[in-house]
């Protein structure tokens, strides 16, 4: 289960995704997300499956590997889809057991919201997978740098991304030896209640928490030793630049976006 989690995980591969400018990638992750919300309908449906499945197979990274993802979120969907099943009101009565009715319309909410949570973490997995960490926090400083005028940390919320996107995988690593660790001692984190379960979970939490916050500490000592100072002054080693293929991604981009509203309007 530890291991299914690929948020935060770079899949090295040549294609036209890999190459795109990081702020292209955050802004077509954020349009991406808009779009899910906004459209209505099977049409409007139709068009995101096509527009992700087209970003996939761009991407080059293996189908197998994005749905990986969603094993340790399941749990979520589930209710997700049960909760919005069962209190969606509607006219259109299917079955009724008391105070409890399942609609057409519940039926159709909660069928369209499992396709948005599902869409979302695999649409938005694309762009780390895609996207190294440093190129990631290049493009959203880039991207924020406006924002400077009115005296926002921009380069330090960068830094904080870019240590919080590291640390995602090297935590999963420490959580599957500290559970195999704790195994070993006759620990059980599978059966028994869910009260049993969660109490199981304290001899993972904490050691889990000590070694974060000694990494975290051992990181922080290494940057004051090198003399780290951000913001004003510091230099790229590759500075980002628009290409021609950038362009042309953000003109997808927005016929994608007009092409969701439209179908919203219809």
């Amino acid at each position: 289960m530890i291991r299914d989690i690929t948020i935060g995980q770079y899949y090295p591969a040549d294609s036209v995704i890999h190459r795109l400018d990081p702020r292209v990638k955050l802004m077509g992750a954020l349009l991406y997300m808009v779009s899910l919300f906004l459209f209505q309908g099977l049409a409007g449906l139709l068009l995101i499956t096509v527009f992700l499945a087209a970003c996939i197979g761009l991407s080059k990274v293996p189908l197998s590997y994005m749905v990986r993802g969603l094993r340790a979120i399941v749990a979520l969907l589930v209710f997700t889809s049960v909760f919005h099943l069962f209190l969606t009101p509607g006219e259109h009565v299917l079955f009724r057991f008391g105070i409890v009715s399942i609609t057409m319309e519940g039926v159709a909410n909660a069928v369209f919201m499992l396709f948005r949570l599902i869409y979302l973490i695999v649409g938005t997995s694309i762009m780390t997978l895609a996207t190294t960490p440093n190129a990631l926090t290049d493009g959203l400083e880039k991207a924020l740098r406006p924002l400077e005028k009115i005296r926002v940390p921009v380069h330090a919320i960068a830094m904080m991304m870019s240590i919080a996107l590291r640390f995602i995988p090297i935590l999963i690593e420490e959580v599957d030896l500290i559970m195999k660790a704790q195994m070993a001692r006759g620990a059980d984190f599978e059966n028994g209640s869910l009260i049993k379960r969660v109490k199981n979970m304290i001899p993972l939490l904490v050691p889990l928490f000590v070694s974060a916050f000694r990494r975290a500490d051992d990181l922080a000592m290494a940057m004051e030793a090198r003399c780290y100072v951000g913001g004003a002054g510091r230099t790229k080693m590759k500075p980002l630049r628009y290409a021609k293929r950038d362009y042309v991604a953000y003109l997808i981009l927005a016929a994608y976006l007009a092409g969701v509203i439209a179908l919203r309007a219809v």
